[in-house]
């Protein structure tokens, strides 16, 4: 879907989100107009909402990643947000995790069509070898993945200790955060702290949950106090 087909605020949020690399996230978006629905990457109803409801909404977490962190996207799945992340952020150092072999196939070739300098693993958060692999980052992503229990068991031993845990989520953050902030502590995290990315850019800004992992030591003490 190109640019000239969609609303004048959808092309002016790309241009500030995207800035030069604003063709390059077009070509995703087409790359996914194309092929997502067939590969069962995204629901025949996402295809008119990609650019707002998926590609920007990824790529506006950016606010809160820092220059230059090593992040990992765990479940990227059609490389949600990964790859919105990596086009807007050519500093970031990104890594894919993903456990589906299809998947992991949609994202090699994209990846290599868009000449992107991503890392693409298969593989499950949850496993011993991968967490080898692509442990310590300064931040991981999750997308649509799973409750913020399970998340934060999966991904907050992919962190370095005061590294952060960075989940999209939907009106259900607050829910999720008072239902789960046991869960979230027991797996090593910090308080979990809601915000808005994009206001002023997007009309729906995107709501992450941002959960820092403790370094041991305060997590054990923390877990004491409990």
């Amino acid at each position: 879907m190109s640019l000239d087909g969609v609303a004048t605020s959808v092309r002016t949020a790309a241009a500030q989100v995207f800035g030069e690399h604003v063709e390059l996230a077009a070509l995703y978006v087409d790359l996914l107009e194309r092929h997502g629905v067939e590969r069962g990457l995204i629901g025949p109803r996402e295809v008119e909402r990609l650019w707002d409801r998926h590609v920007l909404n990824s790529a506006v977490i950016g606010e809160h990643i820092p220059k230059g962190a090593r992040v990992v996207d765990v479940g990227s799945g059609a490389g949600l947000p990964g790859i919105p992340l990596a086009i807007g952020r050519p500093d970031l150092d990104i890594v894919l995790l993903e456990p589906m072999a299809r998947r992991v196939d949609w994202l090699n070739e994209v990846v290599e069509k868009l000449e992107l300098p991503i890392t693409i693993v298969r593989g499950r958060a949850e496993e011993r070898e991968v967490r080898k692999q692509v442990g310590g980052a300064d931040v991981v992503t999750a997308r649509a993945v799973a409750p913020l229990a399970r998340l934060a068991g999966w991904c907050l031993p992919l962190v370095r200790p005061d590294g952060f845990l960075l989940a999209l989520k939907g009106a259900s953050a607050a829910e999720e955060i008072e239902r789960d902030r046991d869960a979230v502590r027991n797996a090593g995290g910090g308080q979990p702290e809601i915000a808005e990315c994009g206001a002023g850019v997007l009309e729906v800004p995107s709501t992450v949950v941002l959960i820092q992992r403790l370094p041991p030591k305060t997590a054990r003490q923390r877990g004491k106090q409990s």
